[in-house]
């Protein structure tokens, strides 16, 4: 029997290449009468508690946002911030090449695979766009379970759907949001993606002290399954350590 059932993985810097906010976020802040360094700073001090779900759905999100950042939009505007904003995290959201390649194989070897994201409202909207979406056995999104990483829920919760034991499941994760020792925590095996253009991926509460196993390329996931995860060593120098920063959206 192979060691592992499954394998989740986080979204943003792990089955995507590195994020930085893009240009249209400008004009999101833009639609909204907000300056645009005052909205992003709303936007980094307030991930989680918007990840969390606890503002309601995305109208009611951004409103406040707005409210915390001062201004105070109509409802057209807000509701066309919210489309803009939708298009400027999807336009930030670069598959790496080796995902859809990766989830295929993992499949055809007989394994399970999900989802666990910190998100805000916009990726469980696109996500069925995406050519990983059939791959995916579950999805996970903080903004839905009302809890973000490291907190335990949201990887038991993608066990308890998939029928099996948290010893059964790897997870691979770029390491924000202390994922990587909180999926140790849940009773998961984790390893690290530390590819090398996530040198300037946007990271918050990163996990800084991570020992653990680590892949330099998604594919890799692969032979760590084939071997058992047996055959993957500690961290190394050849790639560059988790940086604190800001989050994705």
């Amino acid at each position: 029997m192979p060691r592992f059932q499954a394998v989740l993985f986080d979204f943003f810097g792990t089955l995507t290449r590195s994020v930085q906010r893009g240009a249209g976020h400008h004009g999101t802040a833009e639609l909204l009468g907000c300056p645009t360094d005052t909205f992003t700073a709303v936007l980094d001090r307030t991930f989680y508690q918007r990840a969390s779900g606890r503002f309601g759905n995305a109208e009611a999100t951004l409103r406040w946002v707005c409210a915390q950042a001062g201004v105070h939009p109509s409802d057209g505007a807000v509701r066309a911030a919210v489309a803009s904003r939708h298009l400027a995290v999807r336009a930030d959201t670069r598959l790496r090449p080796d995902a859809v390649p990766t989830l295929a194989g993992l499949r055809q070897r007989g394994l399970r695979t999900g989802l666990i994201s910190d998100c805000t409202h916009e990726l469980p909207a696109f996500l069925p766009d995406l050519a990983i979406a059939p791959l995916l056995d579950v999805r996970i999104f903080s903004v839905q379970v009302g809890r973000c990483k490291p907190d335990p829920e949201l990887y038991l919760a993608a066990c308890r759907r998939l029928g099996l034991a948290p010893r059964e499941c790897l997870f691979v994760g770029d390491g924000g949001s202390q994922e990587l020792t909180g999926a140790e925590r849940a009773g998961l095996t984790a390893a690290r993606l530390a590819a090398p253009d996530l040198a300037e991926h946007m990271v918050f509460n990163a996990d800084l002290d991570w020992r653990g196993p680590v892949l330099g390329s998604l594919s890799e996931v692969l032979d760590l399954v084939d071997a058992g995860g047996d055959q993957i060593g500690p961290a190394t120098e050849r790639y560059a350590p988790i940086t604190a920063g800001r989050p994705p959206a």
